[in-house]
């Protein structure tokens, strides 16, 4: 009777459908943190900025990919990184933990396909840091790797159609820590993939070599790029990239003095509303710019780095725990927590 009992209670659990995001509390963002105490987490932030869970994390953690049905989310380890954990974010469980072919290394972000069978992780080699994309199933079974054209690849994004783009930062770092180690000769890249073929890459001018492509976001056609300046000080470097697919980039930047408050580090990116927006947590700002390069308009927030689309505008997130909108520049406060923010919030 016991084994026939158990026998039904299997059959019963795997017929019933999996969790999903609106088991949870219907988040529509997540966002990794570290806590007052020094623990790391994972947090779902509802729209009105309540929190919906929280999961402990076994290290700092720093973006990570939603499952697109299930209340599922892969995050990822602050690069060089040698986790990847899959979490249930409707029973609090972790699932697995994903580690990187011997030899390399994650970097922070990753993205599902549209439908969720496919998972893809950005990696370079520890050796040289030529990047990779890895290829994990639905069951997050390794199924390969792809290249991504070039060095220190960090974001990532799926386009329209599953396409995908690559930021390749063009950086080189020790196998052991964040060290740098091509700085002179760096040469970042944009690739775009289709299937498992590079179908474009669009590189920066000679003199603009040392602007880093770190983050990503998509708009009306538009793919937008952020950048790191690496090179001597130069206060009014365009920080961000816009580029549709078989045309040159646009790189744009505010008026010179308000450029200058950026101090060269653009951080999270997106697109929200007709515009795209990038964050500046050394330079305490949030810049807005339209699609075809225009400056919007400056918002002032002390450490905003987290970045995310909301309704009639975006969400962002400091180091000092606060959560707000910023509608036609104008910021709101949704809540303040005690915790600092980390770099990226993930948008389910």
């Amino acid at each position: 009777m016991t084994q026939r009992r158990t026998f039904l209670a299997g059959l019963l659990a795997s017929a019933l459908p999996a969790p999903s995001w609106a088991d949870v509390g219907a988040p529509r963002w997540l966002a990794c943190a570290r806590d007052r105490d020094g623990a790391f987490a994972l947090y779902g932030i509802a729209a009105d900025g309540a929190d919906t869970f929280r999961l402990p994390l076994p290290a700092r953690g720093h973006a990570g990919a939603a499952h697109p049905h299930r209340a599922e989310a892969v995050i990822f380890a602050r690069r060089p990184g040698s986790y990847a954990l899959v979490l249930d974010c409707a029973s609090g469980a972790a699932l697995r933990q994903l580690s990187p072919p011997d030899g390399m290394q994650f970097n922070g972000h990753g993205a599902f396909t549209e439908d969720g069978r496919t998972l893809y992780t950005v990696e370079q080699r520890a050796a040289d840091s030529v990047g990779f994309l890895g290829l994990w199933d639905a069951d997050y079974r390794r199924l390969g790797q792809i290249e991504t054209g070039g060095i220190g690849p960090h974001e990532m994004l799926r386009l329209p159609g599953d396409g995908l783009v690559v930021a390749n930062g063009g950086i080189a770092t020790a196998p052991d820590d964040r060290t740098k180690l091509n700085v002179p000769e760096m040469a970042p890249n944009l690739s775009y993939i289709d299937g498992d073929s590079i179908t474009e890459t669009v590189a920066l001018p000679p003199d603009l070599h040392f602007n880093s492509i770190r983050h990503l976001a998509h708009g009306a056609g538009v793919t937008a790029f952020a950048m790191q300046w690496e090179g001597d000080d130069r206060p009014q470097v365009p920080l961000l990239g816009l580029h549709r697919r078989g045309e040159a980039p646009l790189l744009v930047g505010a008026p010179a003095a308000e450029q200058a408050r950026m101090q060269g580090y653009a951080a999270s990116c997106a697109y929200s509303g007709g515009e795209f927006a990038v964050t500046s947590p050394r330079g305490n700002r949030l810049h807005r710019f339209a699609p075809d390069g225009r400056f919007l308009g400056a918002t002032e927030r002390s450490d905003v780095c987290g970045l995310a689309p909301c309704d009639g505008g975006f969400l962002t997130t400091d180091g000092r725990g606060g959560i707000l909108s910023v509608q036609d520049g104008v910021a709101r406060a949704l809540g303040l927590r005690d915790r600092a923010w980390d770099n990226h919030v993930v948008t389910l």
